[in-house]
């Protein structure tokens, strides 16, 4: 794993190699980031939606995983937004899940419980991002 925060900047990124443990690191690490950030009432739901992607990304892409985590301060509340990118191109795509399926629920977890979610394409892959509204 390869690690960059910077407290002071509100900025932290992870590289994580597409093997099992990274859903597992990769929540504990944004985790301990919200928490040295004072963000401990977002760090749940952060880091359930971290593990959803990221075990989204381990199941369709091979390749790092990269999950960054940036907070913007406006207004009377701020905004932390996090990304999963991945090498695979194509977008994920949003599934009905049937009562009795196992998987399928994660980009509509992410689209229930973020303020904003979305895709974009990058050099070598995508990235899946949220924003969450965090207070001041």
């Amino acid at each position: 794993m390869i690690g960059v925060i910077d407290s002071e900047g509100g900025c932290a990124e992870w590289v994580f190699p597409a093997a099992p443990d990274a859903v597992r690191t990769a929540r504990s690490r944004v985790r301990g980031a919200l928490r040295e950030w004072g963000l401990d009432d977002v760090g749940d739901v952060a880091a359930l939606l971290v593990s959803e992607l990221v075990t989204n990304a381990l199941r369709h892409a091979t390749g790092p995983i990269g999950v960054r985590l940036v907070r913007h301060r406006a207004g009377p509340d701020g905004v932390l937004l996090v990304e999963v990118s991945d090498p695979l191109p194509d977008p994920p795509r949003a599934r009905v899940a049937r009562p009795g399926d196992e998987d399928g629920r994660g980009l509509q977890l992410v689209a229930s419980s973020a303020r904003r979610w979305g895709t974009r394409p990058g050099e070598a892959g995508k990235t899946v991002w949220f924003e969450l509204a965090v207070p001041e």
